[in-house]
């Protein structure tokens, strides 16, 4: 059973706008499995939306749903840029589609676009205060092969971070972070949705932790839908 959602003020202003993403009954079959099912959801402009769920809830699929990479076997589904044409959206699924012979920095590089910064100076400016936030600094000339497995989910995000999107979606980012370094995480996220207007959709198994952190809360099981609202209460 859905559980009734309460709105704040500002969450009703939010429904006046035009949402980022909608989806009506999606499903979405893999043979027989049915990895989404009659699912519903709307998803606004400046959201920081938790999708919780346990493994094979349908958390990974949901988000390749969203990220446009495949298709509803059933219902309707509008994304961004069906809604917002300019808008761009960046992904750091799980395999984080690193290169690894290169370093950190040569990785983040790979963003780097003129018609988005004054020169590439000001691109390293950012890097560098984005990787300062995320206790990443020190090894952006460390080659990916020589990085752990939290600091390469870290340059992933600032790879993603790096092209500006106005939306990033991202897959279990912090399964290999420790504590401090998942908190560091979320204020930088929380940080670029406040002062820049970023959309975050964060796909996690660990409903605990989202209880600590503000937005809005997306809890699937078996493919569906059990709850939606905020985080706190789930």
């Amino acid at each position: 059973m859905l559980s009734q959602q309460k709105w704040t003020p500002s969450e009703r202003n939010r429904l006046q706008q035009k949402p980022l993403f909608q989806l009506e009954q999606v499903g979405v079959h893999f043979g027989e499995l049915k990895a989404i099912h009659r699912l519903d959801l709307v998803v606004f402009p400046r959201e920081i939306v938790f999708i919780t769920g346990q493994s094979g809830a349908g958390k990974t699929t949901l988000l390749h749903l969203l990220a446009g990479e495949i298709s509803p076997t059933s219902g309707q589904i509008k994304r961004a840029h069906d809604f917002y044409p300019q808008t761009f959206t960046s992904v750091v699924f799980q395999d984080l589609r690193l290169f690894s012979s290169k370093t950190a920095e040569e990785n983040i590089f790979y963003s780097y676009d003129e018609n988005l910064f004054d020169s590439i100076h000001v691109f390293k400016q950012e890097m560098m205060e984005y990787a300062r936030a995320l206790g990443a600094l020190e090894h952006l000339n460390k080659k990916i092969n020589e990085c752990n497995g939290g600091m390469k989910q870290k340059i992933a995000l600032l790879r993603a971070l790096m092209s500006k999107p106005e939306v990033i979606i991202l897959d279990e980012p912090t399964s290999a972070l420790d504590r401090e370094s998942t908190y560091k995480m979320y204020e930088l996220l929380s940080y670029l949705n406040v002062k820049k207007g970023l959309t975050v959709l964060w796909a996690t198994h660990n409903k605990e932790l989202v209880k600590q952190f503000s937005g809005k809360s997306v809890h699937l099981d078996k493919g569906q839908l059990v709850f939606a609202g905020n985080a706190c209460f789930i």
